[in-house]
């Protein structure tokens, strides 16, 4: 049973920093790729953030420089630091794991997803 865990996020003030981080479990893949996935108020999703099981990172455009994701403890826990936050940066973040190969670069291409933590701006 995969069951991810999302922790922290919350209301912060615009140009203000956030963190957010997950944990997962369940996973049989030694190295997934995970990720997280924002949904904003508007209903739109985007891949913010993808970190492979090698320490590989992809950003969208609209948070390069600003986030950073990173790894945890180990290849099924990781958390991303959220600086200089803007108002478009509202929305509900999920964490969320791909197993099969590939590079996830959309939503659908994540296999789990937790429940989602909200950060609002």
């Amino acid at each position: 049973h995969v069951q991810l865990v999302e922790s922290g996020g919350g209301s912060v003030q615009a140009e203000g920093s956030a963190r957010v981080s997950c944990v997962a479990s369940g996973i049989a893949y030694r190295d997934p790729r995970m990720g997280w996935i924002r949904q904003s108020p508007g209903g739109r999703r985007e891949v913010v953030a993808t970190l492979d099981g090698y320490g590989g990172t992809l950003y969208a455009n609209s948070v390069k420089g600003r986030f950073t994701i990173a790894r945890g403890k180990d290849n099924y826990s990781m958390n991303m630091q959220m600086n200089s936050l803007k108002s478009s940066d509202t929305a509900m973040y999920y964490c969320a794991v791909r197993v099969n190969s590939g590079c996830p670069t959309q939503p659908a291409d994540f296999d789990y997803w937790g429940e989602g933590t909200q950060v609002t701006v």
